[in-house]
């Protein structure tokens, strides 16, 4: 069929695993519309040839049972879709080495402050291409700690004198202001961040979802950051285990080439076995800079971080700088969230990689934190009636894990009861679900209270997810007397709130954008002061 369309004779890709199969081809850039047409006709064809595979067709759409009525349709398809002229300039932008970028919403020559962007029916017939140019470029990947290494790379750019353009699962960000809210963590984000002609560094975060349905925004990252694996989104696009779901998130090594650098968690021994398969130059971040990844990188002329006697220690081009005491760095709340520990590790290390200063890294280093609005929604810590909040977005058993570490510090210093808020995503499996309460049965909290995420069912009905969870927590030992089930996210963190007295500590996970925003409106109404 490709050849009737008179595509170029490329790769085709068939993943078979486990719960199906996936089909993956290359195609024009301006006909992506088009491919996918190709790809369901495919799949049509041989529909009939497996049990329970029948599906239905839609008018026009290529018919999967005549194959010359098919042809037609799809060769009326692409000649609708096919846009030379933007082709040819992307060609150009290309043979320049500059980045060019194609969409519904226009084609874009350059990035960032040295980018053009143009309606696909305006395009130009003559483009200066001496006034183009790309910017710096990095891409933030992994299952926890990625919107935190996203904020802290913006800072240090800005720290070091360029307007730092960033997307997250929280929206589109420009220096100090949102152009987009929402989740944004994919392609379509990170296209956002490169064509605002504002942005003079750009740091896409780079969520496993966009990955595995759109693949990478960019072609070519100056560097890229994987911060963990960690058990998640199973069963998902052909990802059945943690070695499956390494290999999406290291495919933002493809982007880096000779020229740039991959800074990986030396913490994480997949990423290290995986490391071995990479052919991109690589950097090395640990809890421990006598890590032995670490240690061998240095002998060998590479750049590390790592901490060294409670010292955040960055190695680089033979050099050691100790960049500060990591108990005094706001982030990691004296020491005790020590996965933000290795968010500050992995954030340096890629920045003083992309030339900012060993100065600005420190001085960012040392502030960054100390204010709720420098990472909003990840570790807040309020205190309201006596009572200490951590507002958080753990989402998984190792980010919920980490999370309650940080709990149980406060707890053991005060003495204190703890209260839980508990949800999960209807999109993961029954066992993730249940991981997801055995982690939080670990601690013995005094109070859980279960909730839907609002936006986030996901196909279950709702209570589900939260019937789920009760049942394992009491599986786990919880007493039936500490269980509440109230679905709304605010109502069922309120109730939380309500139930606190002095001392206690409250771990709320709150996920929806309008939820959070609601719940600290609460907190400011009602004597509730951050930090």
């Amino acid at each position: 069929m490709r050849a009737h369309l008179d595509w170029p004779d490329a790769e085709v890709v068939l993943d078979i695993h486990r719960a199906g199969a996936a089909l993956a081809m290359a195609a024009p850039q301006d006909m992506l519309y088009t491919a996918t047409e190709v790809n369901e006709w495919a799949w049509q064809r041989v529909a009939p040839n497996a049990a329970h595979c029948a599906l239905p067709h839609a008018p026009a759409h290529p018919a999967s049972w005549d194959d010359e009525l098919a042809r037609h349709t799809l060769r009326h398809l692409a000649a609708d879709e096919a846009n030379p002229r933007a082709m040819s300039l992307m060609q150009a932008a290309s043979a320049r080495g500059l980045p060019a970028f194609l969409d519904d919403d226009g084609l874009t020559l350059g990035a960032g402050e040295g980018g053009r962007s143009w309606a696909l029916d305006a395009l130009p017939d003559d483009v200066a291409w001496s006034d183009l140019h790309d910017i710096p470029t990095v891409l933030v990947t992994g299952s926890n700690g990625k919107t935190t290494s996203v904020r802290l790379l913006a800072a240090l750019f800005e720290q070091a004198g360029k307007t730092a353009g960033f997307n997250c699962t929280d929206g589109v960000f420009v220096g100090d202001a949102r152009v987009a809210q929402g989740d944004y963590s994919g392609p379509n984000g990170a296209r956002r961040v490169l064509r605002d002609t504002r942005v003079q560094a750009a740091i896409l975060e780079t969520a496993r979802g966009g990955i595995l349905r759109r693949g990478l925004a960019v072609q070519h990252a100056d560097a890229a950051l994987v911060t963990n694996v960690s058990a998640d989104h199973f069963g998902e696009y052909g990802v059945h285990d943690l070695s499956d779901l390494a290999d999406a998130k290291l495919v933002v090594a493809r982007a880096v080439h000779a020229d740039g650098v991959l800074v990986l968690n030396a913490d994480d021994p997949l990423l290290v076995e995986k490391s071995a398969a990479l052919t991109c130059p690589l950097a090395w971040f640990s809890l421990d800079d006598g890590n032995p990844v670490l240690m061998a990188h240095r002998a060998r002329g590479g750049a590390t971080c790592g901490v060294e006697a409670g010292v955040l220690t960055l190695s680089v081009h033979g050099q050691r700088h100790r960049l500060g005491e990591v108990a005094a760095m706001p982030l990691t709340l004296e020491g005790s969230a020590r996965y933000n520990i290795a968010n500050l590790a992995g954030a340096a290390l890629l920045a003083v990689t992309q030339g900012v200063s060993v100065r600005a890294i420190s001085t960012v280093l040392m502030q960054f934190g100390g204010s709720r609005e420098d990472n909003p929604g990840r570790l807040e810590r309020w205190h309201i009636r006596g009572a200490d909040v951590l507002l958080d977005y753990a989402h998984n058993p190792d980010g919920l894990a980490g999370l309650l570490a940080v709990a149980a510090r406060l707890r053991q210093q005060r003495g204190a009861r703890l209260g839980l808020l508990l949800g999960q995503a209807g999109n993961r499996d029954d066992e993730a679900i249940r991981d997801l309460a055995r982690t939080a049965a670990a601690v013995l909290p005094d109070l859980v209270v279960l909730k839907d995420l609002d936006g986030y069912v996901r196909g279950r009905r709702a209570g589900e997810v939260p019937e789920i969870l009760r049942g394992q927590l009491l599986l786990q030992g919880l007493p039936e007397s500490r269980l509440q089930t109230i679905l709304p996210e605010v109502e069922a963190a309120q109730a939380i709130l309500a139930w606190s007295r002095p001392g206690d500590v409250l771990v709320l996970p709150v996920h929806n954008l309008a939820a959070r925003a609601e719940l600290i409106e609460w907190l400011q109404d009602n004597g509730g002061v951050s930090g």
